[in-house]
């Protein structure tokens, strides 16, 4: 059969199951596009069906989560656990709290973990989790409560030898210590390796709440050397205000770069000096307020509502590391017109398909997100290698891997891109490489 007709077919198929599941459609679509070249080349993986399999999810996972406010008042919200691919590992993949959270975002979400895990060249297979609970404004004792009860069922699907989640927006280092203690006591054994992104304390592994945002600098820096560029004298711009946006903000102005915009969920702030990461540090990390306090710490900056204006201020580098979708094609254009030269992507799928066409039309280096921001997960598996054989490792040790695997990441994306006749084309350089690893290890082990 024809490559480019198989993929029109499969994806149909696609469509047919998971009609209303726009996130999910967007993902496996421009996977499937990338993979026609692969397919032209080796018949084998249609023949066993490779794609077929890789689009639907080994297993998902729906339940309710019962939970008390301290006012006494019982609520109700769904959790998810998809395990969508084991074929190099166990699933391993975040967990998200947020209102917006569904089965269309979890799938996109795991299908993407896929090929973000096989990239960083560790073994582990593709997996995501969440809630459509919402952190904010919630207590402590709240968030505790809420996590107790979904870790008294998630703890049944998970396992350091099955599946290990990890943090993701709304799940950071408290959530996974409320997480971690529940599946504690439920399993009475301390298996460390369960949950990434723990405290120090407790199996925790140093770099790892700087993992994914110092990773996408390193890559980003990568693909800027490959053109004889560099961050030192450049203006960036970085959507959120999270883990991710922080602290590739903190590399970013290490190498020279002056950030002069983050963002969170109700609006931007925008300072032309730069941006004073104490504060944000302040607000978020400690204070978990709105960005908007920035400009009482900061008076001569400025805070603008809306979240898309952001795109709007002139600079060299953009990195979103909000959300999914926040880039559509007419701010693409408009960073194109300010003449942005390179975007790396520390979220998920950040920038729709059309954005990425501006940009990729352009001649922007572009850094997809399955490669730019696997970071995170790279340091997750490089902790549970920690807990495994009972070492803790200096931040430098962490660091330097994380770098050398970034970089790798690059290298092997760049060759793949080039091997199929779309050099630069960092986006199916991605889907690719990461693709051929999952798929032949599907190959070898038969038809399951």
């Amino acid at each position: 059969m024809n490559a480019q007709c198989y993929v029109n077919e499969v994806y149909n198929d696609v469509v047919k199951r998971n009609g209303n599941e726009p996130e999910f459609l967007q993902a496996v679509k421009e996977v499937l596009n990338s993979l026609v070249p692969v397919l032209e080349r080796h018949s084998e993986y249609i023949e066993d069906g490779i794609v077929e399999r890789l689009v639907e999810p080994e297993r998902m996972i729906v339940f309710r989560v019962p939970w008390i406010d301290d006012n006494g008042k019982v609520h109700v919200n769904r959790g998810f656990r998809v395990q969508f691919n084991s074929a190099i590992g166990p699933y391993k993949g975040g967990l998200r709290f947020h209102p917006t959270v569904n089965a269309s975002i979890i799938k996109f979400l795991g299908f993407e973990q896929i090929f973000k895990n096989s990239l960083t060249g560790l073994p582990i297979g593709g997996g995501k989790g969440g809630a459509d609970f919402d952190p904010k404004g919630k207590s402590n004792r709240e968030i505790m409560r809420f996590c107790q009860s979904f870790m008294s069922e998630l703890f049944r699907h998970v396992g350091q030898f099955t599946d290990i989640p990890a943090g993701d927006i709304g799940v950071g280092g408290r959530e996974i210590g409320y997480l971690f203690g529940e599946y504690k006591k439920i399993k009475n054994q301390y298996e460390a390796g369960v949950l990434t992104g723990k405290g120090i304390n407790y199996g925790g592994s140093l770099t790892r709440k700087e993992a994914t945002g110092y990773g996408l600098i390193y890559f980003v820096e990568r693909m800027l050397q490959a053109k004889n560029k560099d961050f030192r004298g450049k203006t960036v711009i970085v959507s959120g205000s999270g883990n991710v946006a922080i602290y590739a903000i903190e590399k970013a102005q290490e190498l020279g770069a002056t950030v002069v915009a983050c963002s969170d969920s109700n609006g931007y702030v925008y300072d032309k000096d730069g941006i004073d990461l104490d504060y944000v540090k302040e607000i978020k990390e400690v204070q978990r307020k709105r960005i908007s306090e920035y400009i009482k710490y900061r008076p001569q900056a400025e805070y603008h509502e809306g979240c898309s204006g952001i795109w709007t201020i002139k600079c060299d580098i953009a990195l979103p590391c909000a959300t999914q979708n926040e880039i559509d094609e007419n701010s693409a254009k408009i960073l194109v017109e300010n003449g942005v030269i390179a975007v790396g992507e520390g979220a998920n799928m950040p920038s729709t398909s059309e954005a990425v066409s501006v940009f990729l039309d352009s001649n922007v280096l572009f850094g997809p997100a399955k490669a730019a921001n696997a970071g995170g997960v790279a340091t997750s598996a490089l902790e549970m290698s920690q807990n495994s054989m009972r070492l803790s490792w200096s931040f430098e040790e962490v660091d330097n891997r994380l770098k050398k695997i970034m970089i790798n990441i690059y290298e092997n994306v760049s060759s793949a891109a080039a091997e199929y006749g779309c050099e630069d084309n960092l986006v199916l350089g991605a889907n690719i490489a990461g693709f051929l690893k999952v798929a032949d290890a599907m190959l070898q082990e038969g038809i399951v």
